[in-house]
């Protein structure tokens, strides 16, 4: 009979739902203060109108939030304490690089960006405006976390690091400015991924670079086996500066799009299917050879292009030194690419950001939820291989 009743009381609360302006909202409306109560009850040691011994507070009414959600905005009544304060814990537990948003979009207003735009940017987050005392509660917290973050200890040894950038339109001193977001991702010793920096720079320069490498070695980086990335001449003399030792993988992918680019249009298709097969080879010396097969062959017909390749080809052959390791994880930079279309896919939404600070604040909130899914994930490569390498390393040493 109990079950009867509490289904034929959803159904009434459903109902009741359904007629309300935007269902949707309404439930969850009322889903939040079914949460509120159960955790403000918890707190205070009782629940409404209970009397127990056990009680350590007392109730005070209520007071009035606003909460602004994917859904639209809601105004919650939340329950007072007689003394001290009560934020609902789904409040303060929102998503950082949502919050970060948040601050985004009130960031451009402040500093007079595209009004229109900003305008249709909140609404289509159901969020119709956010106070500046709610914008600081935000920022002072969503600062301390992304300085921890940015600032961190890290390992001594990476095998693995992983380095690329990207341009974001970033308003500077009154400027709109096209600059440089330097990402680095490294291989930890156990195996999973992390995300090490995200530095915005005016350019991409050795002097950059330089600068971003010495920040890692700073925070506690000693040592890396490999470095993959483009040709960028400025990343690779500051790899080979800053990681003594070091081997550095040239990305098969950029290596083929810039050999490509030396090819005509009507060839390319045949020409592409041949250049992969030099990095499928089994083995090093395999690879070598058909690659000399290949300008052989292509030599009178693409000089230029076969040209470029054989000015190349050993960088992007550096990952057969770690034949124990997939190459498809070491190969390219298309791991740390995947992560920059997951960012631009955030950074998209404000086109131009309104300051530094809203970039890196942004950003890096969204890279520390990335950051948690992988150390909580399955190893990218086989700690046991890493270690044994270790072992090999040294022995070899």
């Amino acid at each position: 009979m109990a079950h009867l009743n509490s289904t034929v009381s959803l159904e009434k609360m459903l109902f009741q739902f359904l007629n309300a302006p935007d269902p949707m909202l309404a439930m969850l409306e009322w889903l939040c203060d079914q949460l509120m109560e159960a955790e403000f009850s918890a707190k205070l040691g009782a629940d409404k109108h209970e009397r127990s011994e056990s009680r350590n507070e007392y109730r005070a009414g209520f007071r009035p939030r606003r909460f602004d959600t994917r859904m639209g905005t809601m105004y919650l009544m939340v329950p007072k304490p007689r003394k001290g304060g009560y934020i609902p814990f789904f409040v303060t537990e929102r998503k950082r690089s949502e919050a970060a948003l948040m601050n985004v979009i009130q960031e451009a207003f402040v500093n007079g960006v595209s009004t229109r735009k900003i305008d249709r940017l909140a609404k289509s987050l159901g969020i119709h405006s956010i106070s500046r005392s709610q914008v600081s509660e935000i920022t002072k917290e969503l600062n301390a976390q992304v300085g921890e973050f940015r600032n961190r200890k890290l390992e001594p040894v990476y095998p693995v690091l992983w380095v690329d950038a990207l341009y974001e339109k970033i308003r500077d001193n009154g400027h709109v400015r096209n600059m440089a977001v330097h990402v680095v991702c490294g291989l930890r010793m156990d195996g999973t991924r992390d995300i090490l920096a995200v530095e915005p720079m005016y350019e991409e320069s050795e002097a950059s670079y330089q600068h971003l490498f010495d920040s890692l070695k700073a925070r506690g980086m000693e040592s890396v086996w490999l470095v993959v990335s483009d040709a960028h001449k400025g990343l690779v003399a500051s790899v080979r500066k800053s990681f003594v030792g070091a081997s550095w993988q040239r990305c098969k992918v950029h290596f083929m799009r810039n050999i490509m680019a030396h090819i005509p249009a009507k060839e390319k298709a045949s020409f592409a299917a041949r250049l992969k097969q030099i990095w499928t080879q089994p083995d090093y010396e395999s690879a070598v050879k058909y690659a000399g097969m290949v300008m052989d062959e292509y030599e009178n017909r693409f000089p230029k292009a076969m040209e470029v390749l054989e000015a190349g080809l050993e960088d992007s052959l550096q990952y057969f030194q770690y034949e124990q390791i997939s190459s498809r994880r070491i190969s390219s930079t298309n791991m740390i690419e995947r992560l920059n279309l997951e960012i631009r896919r955030r950074t998209n939404v404000v086109g131009i950001f309104p300051n530094m600070d809203s970039y890196i604040r942004l950003v890096t909130s969204y890279l520390i939820e990335y950051s948690e899914d992988w150390s909580t994930s399955r190893s990218y490569i086989d700690a046991k291989v890493l270690h044994q390498i270790a072992t090999d390393r040294i022995q070899a040493a």
